[in-house]
């Protein structure tokens, strides 16, 4: 974050105030690298994609010194796509972050498009972003441990940190008149971060999550699925509430570091709306997803990483049987050419049985991939990453 403006320097036409301190950031990313799919409905693909490594972004972050301990801050962070200039994030112009809010003592409240506490307190541990990829979310990253999904119109709260613990959480009323209910998202979580260990736990409930959480961006449906893309839990867009709770642990050894994920994910009280649940499904389906993760720099300038995550989903406790399992599993490098640029290696590969939500003998589907055509998939991918 690394181009720092000043005191003194004012955005647009606004003057500033007093003898405040004022700072804003530009920061951001911009990742490209090439992909081997090798079984892409039924052929092999080799595409150019942005983001393999990290989500491409931009960024402005704002703090402003009121005194007395307290400060003014502001978030507007942009997702885009290096390899076509597209925006991200379903054409949302900040559809990654954009809040304002204020700090002192106590913690800090913010209000706008935030993230949700699974990512701030599990998806933290999860493999991803060093080494290993976005390809390494869970599958159709049901969980949001890889930060797919933001919350819109979210009042959020960070506490300070107490001796290593940090707690907080996120509430985005539904906004309809008449259904406080409908809509509605909150969740809340807690850290702990102290010499080698971390720890992490969250709780997610988010009420019709077809429309207030998987459909929140400018080109989502407001009245079809927007869940229809992904096989492992399109069937189940009808239901009235995602719940999901997860637990995560890191332990650093000199230069390596090992983690265990777990999560629950449930969508549950599956109602009959032909639009949304054709097969007429009924009851609850729920995820189990277990993930172990191990990273180490041999050198300062290389990095390798690999991770398992084994998922396990019972289908709907009406109108179906049986259930599915996917198996991933991730193996990653990077070469550090200076402390912002780096070249990458990833390998990946899923494994799928059973059968998933739509009814069908299940698919691999790695996440962010054209899903296979089989219940295997292996995939590769070398890009360059750039942050400033």
């Amino acid at each position: 974050m690394k181009r720092l403006i000043t005191a003194g320097v004012c955005l647009a036409s606004y003057t500033c105030v007093g003898h405040a301190q004022s700072t804003v950031s530009l920061y951001g990313v911009i990742d490209v690298g090439f992909v081997y799919n090798n079984n892409a409905h039924g052929a092999k693909q080799y595409s150019m994609v942005a983001g393999s490594l990290k989500g491409n972004r931009w960024g402005l972050l704002g703090k402003e010194d009121l005194g007395g301990g307290y400060k003014a801050v502001f978030l507007l962070e942009n997702g885009f796509s290096a390899a076509n200039g597209a925006l991200g994030q379903g054409g949302a112009e900040f559809g990654r972050q954009a809040y304002v809010g204020l700090s002192g003592p106590a913690g800090t409240v913010t209000l706008g498009r935030q993230y949700d506490s699974i990512v701030d307190y599990v998806g933290v541990m999860k493999a991803g972003g060093d080494t290993v990829g976005g390809y390494a979310s869970h599958p159709g990253d049901l969980d949001n441990t890889g930060n797919s999904y933001r919350v819109n119109n979210a009042i959020k709260y960070t506490s300070a940190g107490y001796r290593g613990i940090t707690f907080g959480g996120v509430f985005s009323p539904g906004g309809i008149a008449g259904d406080s209910q409908r809509n509605r998202i909150y969740s809340f979580g807690v850290g702990y971060k102290q010499g080698p260990l971390a720890l992490g736990a969250a709780y997610l409930v988010a009420r019709n999550p077809n429309f207030s959480y998987y459909g929140n961006n400018p080109a989502s449906s407001v009245t079809g699925s927007n869940m229809a893309s992904v096989p492992i839990y399109s069937g189940y867009a009808s239901a009235q509430t995602l719940q999901t709770a997860g637990a995560a642990a890191a332990y650093t050894f000199g230069n390596a570091t090992a983690g265990l994920v777990y999560t629950n994910a449930q969508f549950r009280d599956l109602d009959s709306n032909a639009a949304l649940n054709p097969r007429a499904l009924g009851g609850e389906a729920v995820f189990n997803t277990l993930e172990a993760n191990f990273r180490i720099s041999p050198i300062p300038t290389i990095m390798v990483g690999t991770s398992y995550a084994y998922t396990r989903g019972s289908q709907a406790t009406s109108g179906a049987a049986g259930g599915v399992t996917y198996q991933q599993l991730n193996v990653g490098a990077e070469y550090f050419l200076s402390k912002r640029t780096d070249v990458y290696a990833v390998v990946f590969g899923q494994h799928a049985s059973g059968r998933d939500s739509t009814g069908g003998n299940a698919v691999a589907a790695v996440f962010g991939l054209t899903p296979s055509s089989s219940n295997t998939q292996v995939a590769a991918t070398v890009g360059l990453r750039h942050k400033f």
